[in-house]
């Protein structure tokens, strides 16, 4: 079935004694699409993933990973995946070129390793020892060994915690060009510009509950809708509004009348309004800056905190 979504999750729970780290998850990935999990650290994201990858029983609900019951068709749903979890350690002494044939030789088929490894920007580093590695090359090999059987899905739980701005950066484009290929990957992030760059589809995750699914556009006009408009002026403003100018959007003035904000659901239309009146009445435009919802504010106007707490 071409059509069939690569992952279907229903009512997911898993509890340890008396706490439940999921409680009630369901969602759908379909083939070629990157989907995300977004929340705070424990938010019951990476518990989600490695039932998925077949690493972790479930106490309850339905879940199928390219048509198996990866509980009870665990070597199936593995032979298909490629996982990079959280954090990968290997022997310092191992090298580059051993790790992935290593890797490689645990499943039924393979890609053609030196062509991933050139993908990768590792080829150089073939014989090198992974102790010498930095951090972005480790992180570009823990993707490799995640792609050494040509998976059909692709789990990334937290790709790029603790790298520094360039390695995300790095990392980020690696994962474009997958996404370019249509491969169909479920990623893990508490990074609000990760998920908006990288992901078609976001679900954000709070206390084992998905509260919210969508595109991250979506997610951002269904639950907040109106874009921000911020415009500074050399002069103060005047006290009245321009002429017709609705009340339901009231403008925000600072202290000086030289700033002014307004939430609209069309910034385009309140700009082109706002920048005549400015014009009119002689204020002088200085700066103008349309802000639109992220989802972090997706995620506080949702929980009532912000993503990190």
């Amino acid at each position: 079935m071409p059509d069939a979504p690569a992952i279907v999750v229903r009512g997911l729970r898993k509890s340890y004694g008396g706490f439940e780290a999921v409680k009630d998850i369901s969602f759908e990935v379909a083939q070629g699409e990157v989907f995300g999990l977004l929340g705070p650290n424990g938010a019951g994201k990476t518990t989600t993933v490695e039932i998925l990858e077949g690493l972790r029983p479930r106490t309850g609900g339905e879940v199928r990973v390219l048509g198996f019951d990866p509980a009870n068709e665990t070597a199936a749903v593995k032979d298909r995946i490629g996982v990079s979890l959280q954090a990968t350690n290997l022997p310092d002494k191992i090298r580059v070129f051993e790790a992935v044939e290593l890797f490689a030789s645990f499943y039924s088929r393979q890609t053609c390793l030196e062509s991933l490894l050139k993908r990768l920007q590792l080829w150089d580093k073939r014989a090198a020892f992974y102790v010498t590695l930095s951090g972005g090359q480790k992180q570009r090999l823990a993707l490799a060994l995640a792609m050494v059987n040509e998976p059909q899905i692709l789990f990334l739980d937290e790709p790029t915690t603790g790298l520094d701005p360039q390695v995300r950066l790095e990392i980020h484009t690696l994962i474009e060009e997958l996404r370019d290929q249509r491969r169909t990957i479920l990623l893990t992030t508490h990074y609000i510009e990760e998920a908006e760059r990288l992901c078609h589809r976001v679900a954000i995750v709070d206390e084992g509950r998905v509260i919210a699914i969508g595109t991250p556009r979506e997610l951002q006009q269904r639950i907040l809708g109106h874009a921000r408009v911020e415009i500074e002026c050399e002069r103060p403003l005047p006290q009245e509004p321009p002429n017709g100018w609705s009340a339901e959007f009231p403008l925000v003035f600072s202290e000086d009348r030289r700033q002014l904000t307004v939430a609209h659901p069309k910034p385009a239309q309140a700009v082109l309004e706002l920048v005549k009146w400015v014009d009119a009445c002689g204020a002088g435009l200085d700066d103008l800056h349309i802000r639109r919802p992220t989802l972090e504010d997706v995620f506080i106007q949702l929980t009532g905190k912000k993503l990190r707490d």
